[in-house]
């Protein structure tokens, strides 16, 4: 019996992630700063470990289903991380003019095609042994108590 139903929580992190970013560019396109600000780091904060166990459990199990495909998922991610940085430096000024407004709701636009590509690995992920899924279990387990946000995580632990 699974831990954790990693698959389940897979699948709700993306949900919290495409809500974020639907939030995000609403409080862009009224130009709500400090909302947008405050949600981004939320964001920071669920998609650390949830990146790092993409990158470290899940990604290495479905490499036998897509061989090198992950790594293009590898680079989708540095492209995120990018996109983060990006949003997080311009969402420290205290107000945007309409045209970063702009640039940054359709980054956040940009986030979701991820997020939605992302989600289809979870069926891929239900052909994934029990034992598999036990293992990667753990690490999901053993990322969210770690808590590390995904900025530091980049900036730190990332192995690329």
């Amino acid at each position: 019996m699974l831990k954790l139903d990693v698959i389940s929580e897979f699948r709700e992190d993306h949900r919290k992630v495409r809500d974020g970013l639907l939030e995000i560019i609403e409080a862009l396109e009224s130009n709500n700063v400090i909302k947008a600000r405050e949600i981004l780091g939320e964001l920071n904060t669920l998609v650390g470990p949830h990146f790092r166990y993409e990158e470290e459990a899940l990604y290495p199990t479905l490499r036998k289903f897509l061989g090198e495909y992950v790594d293009e998922l590898l680079t989708e991610h540095d492209g995120v991380i990018d996109t983060a940085i990006t949003c997080l430096n311009l969402l420290k000024k205290d107000s945007l003019t309409k045209e970063e407004s702009k640039q940054a709701a359709s980054a956040a636009r940009a986030l979701l095609v991820h997020v939605s590509n992302c989600d289809g690995l979870a069926i891929l992920s239900e052909r994934l042994t029990e034992e598999e899924l036990n293992k990667m279990s753990d690490k999901f387990i053993e990322y969210r108590k770690a808590g590390v946000t995904l900025l530091d995580w980049a900036k730190t632990i990332r192995k690329k």
